[in-house]
């Protein structure tokens, strides 16, 4: 049975940086609205069964209330504690039945959780987030339409993959040299910094002067968020297919960015290196510092700790939504009654 997993994150878009800069508000009603649109989508090709994340607000319970559809569309069947954890074990659930794809409501935050648990299938991330450079604007039955297709196996070439930062926390047992082949301790899918905080605290990060390293799997031209800074600084001269790192001090290069939506800031670029695939960097401060991931901040490291930030460029599997519905449109999908 070909089956399409829902994963929408109602804290999306709600985070901090709507005080601090100037970023859009997701209502969760909108959400709604957009899982209605996505399952009028599967169902238009093909898809004969859905499962849908539960979660505190009712966004799969609302969208299905009324919404005529003949097929298979239900929550799924998971204890919900209401919070990100429900995210992953949603992912890995949908993952371990072999799901065709997972459609993603959310911003780089949760695209992270889902890319951790998810193996190989493919993403189709809808974006309803802060810092939107993994998931894309894209109206949502268009996105139900592409993700129903390549869960169909009608456009496996739709497939790409996208890179991420494996994250591995070292010590005198486990050095760079002994982590081949092991799993790293967390992940990002855009860009990872070191934060001098000493505490997690509002995770979400605004205030670029506290970065003092930044590691990034994309520097294109036109994002936002920290990946921007990268952008700017290397002035459209990437090769593609590298990760890049970038030492952040006074002493620097001024680089004017913007690091959230309508928040233009200048840092400073005191050194940067191309990171070809697999390589990496290994990071250490004197004093206790943390780790964001994709915008929001996650490990708490200790004075003296040492961290291999490494860009791998064989991360999630994501659905191009165009190159899907015009393989399935050349191939005469849609010219039937």
């Amino acid at each position: 049975m070909v089956t399409v997993g829902i994963i929408a994150n109602p804290a999306s878009g709600k985070d901090i940086r709507r005080l601090v800069a100037h970023g859009s508000v997701f209502d969760n009603e909108e959400k709604v609205s957009i899982v209605r649109r996505v399952l009028l989508g599967l169902e238009a090709v093909g898809v004969q069964r859905v499962w849908i994340m539960p979660d505190r607000f009712g966004i799969g319970l609302k969208a299905l209330d009324n919404l005529p559809l003949t097929i298979e569309a239900t929550l799924l069947d998971m204890p919900a504690w209401f919070t990100p954890d429900d995210t992953l074990r949603a992912a890995r659930y949908m993952a371990e039945h072999r799901v065709g794809c997972i459609v993603t409501l959310g911003g780089d935050g949760t695209n992270r959780l889902v890319a951790k648990a998810c193996g190989d299938v493919p993403l189709m991330p809808i974006s309803t987030g802060t810092n939107n450079v993994f998931p894309l604007m894209i109206e949502a039955t268009t996105a139900g339409l592409a993700a129903g297709i390549v869960a169909c196996g009608r456009a496996n070439d739709a497939i790409i993959r996208a890179p991420r930062i494996d994250v591995y926390r070292l010590s005198e047992q486990r050095t760079g040299e002994q982590i081949d082949g092991t799993p790293p301790d967390d992940i990002a899918l855009v860009d990872a910094a070191v934060y001098d905080e000493r505490f997690v605290a509002a995770r979400a990060i605004w205030d670029s002067s506290r970065i003092t390293d930044l590691v990034l799997t994309r520097a294109e031209p036109g994002n936002i968020g920290l990946s921007s800074i990268g952008a700017h600084f290397l002035a459209g001269d990437y090769p593609p297919g590298h990760g890049l790192y970038l030492r952040l001090a006074a002493d620097g290069t001024p680089v004017r960015a913007p690091v959230a939506p309508g928040l233009m800031q200048t840092v400073y670029v005191s050194a940067y290196q191309i990171l070809p695939p697999d390589a990496g960097v290994t990071v250490c401060r004197e004093r206790p510092t943390v780790l964001a991931f994709d915008g929001e901040r996650e490990l708490e490291l200790h004075a003296g700790e040492s961290v291999l930030l490494r860009f791998n460029p064989h991360g999630p599997r994501i659905v191009d939504p165009r190159r899907a519905i015009a393989l399935a449109a050349s191939a005469g999908f849609f010219k039937h009654v």
